[in-house]
């Protein structure tokens, strides 16, 4: 198979896709920020990694896992572009300036946690740790990515957010992600990490209702171990004003090879179970939000 033309399917030409149900009957979104596969070819030639390495960065397939989210009356939105490329799960302006030719503006936040792993709003590395630019970018570079791309994502998500609690008074944004696995052997595999990070994103009982439904499906759970939520979920998550947030991650051993990035048979299997579970929050959880729990 030839890689270089395989992966280069781009979901979309448009910097994301908002798929809406007929009618939003559930006070639910649903979201995707890293399963985005529109390589840009600028990008591609300025990296020194090939498609492959930049793809492991990727929460590869995410987007599918949740394509049922509007048959069940919830939106979906997704970033159609990479992490590698653009990351829309940091603050906009979390930048390294070890990676930038030209000084950059005293507004960034060149000093957190994330930009000191690699791993700000534009990434200098990949999962596996190794650096993605042979040369250092401009400041517009990064400047260009950021209006571009992470703006209008986050402008699309603040106003669902907005038309969500307008229309049934509260909000839960569900924030879709893949994890490396998690555990060396089956029996002490984490398969599902829940992060609300620590309690203060979501009411507690939607955080136990969500642990509930994946554990009455099988799956080993944990909560916000070792993820407690990016910036979506910690941003938005603001329960005071009726809006939650919560973090999904899945392990990827579940439904996909991790070294060359393709489904598993049991993609399908997870899928459904998934589709059921997504069933399940959009029928238990608007009464959650209406008791205000």
């Amino acid at each position: 198979m030839d890689i270089s033309v395989a992966f280069h399917q781009p979901l979309s030409s448009e910097p994301l896709t908002l798929l809406r149900p007929k009618q939003q009957t559930v006070p639910l979104i649903f979201v995707s920020a890293h399963s985005g596969r529109n390589y840009l070819p600028d990008f591609l030639a300025e990296s020194r990694l090939d498609l492959l390495s930049l793809r492991r960065s990727e929460d590869s397939f995410v987007d599918e896992l949740f394509a049922s989210a509007p048959r069940f009356g919830a939106p979906l939105l997704l970033a159609n572009f990479p992490r590698a490329f653009c990351d829309v799960n940091r603050e906009a302006w979390e930048l390294d300036p070890a990676m930038f030719e030209d000084a950059l503006p005293p507004f960034v936040n060149a000093a957190s946690a994330r930009v000191l792993a690699g791993l700000g709003v534009i990434p200098r590395i990949v999962a596996s740790g190794e650096p993605i630019y042979a040369r250092k970018l401009r400041f517009d570079e990064a400047l260009f990515r950021i209006r571009e791309f992470w703006q209008p994502f986050h402008a699309s998500l603040a106003e669902l957010i907005q038309e969500t609690t307008a229309i049934f008074g509260a909000c839960l944004v569900v924030d879709c992600h893949s994890m490396p696995t998690i555990g060396e052997t089956a029996r002490h595999r984490v398969e599902f990490v829940l992060g609300d990070a620590h309690g203060t994103s979501c009411a507690s009982g939607i955080a136990h209702l969500l642990e509930s439904k994946l554990a009455a499906l099988g799956y080993t759970v944990r909560r916000n171990n070792p993820y407690a939520g990016g910036y979506i979920t910690r941003h938005y998550g603001r329960p005071e004003t009726d809006v939650h947030a919560i973090q999904i991650e899945i392990a990827r051993a579940l439904y996909m090879n991790e070294i060359t990035i393709e489904k598993l048979p049991s993609f399908e299997e997870l899928k459904a179970h998934l589709d059921l579970f997504i069933a399940n929050l959009t029928r238990e959880i608007p009464p959650l939000l209406e008791r205000g729990l």
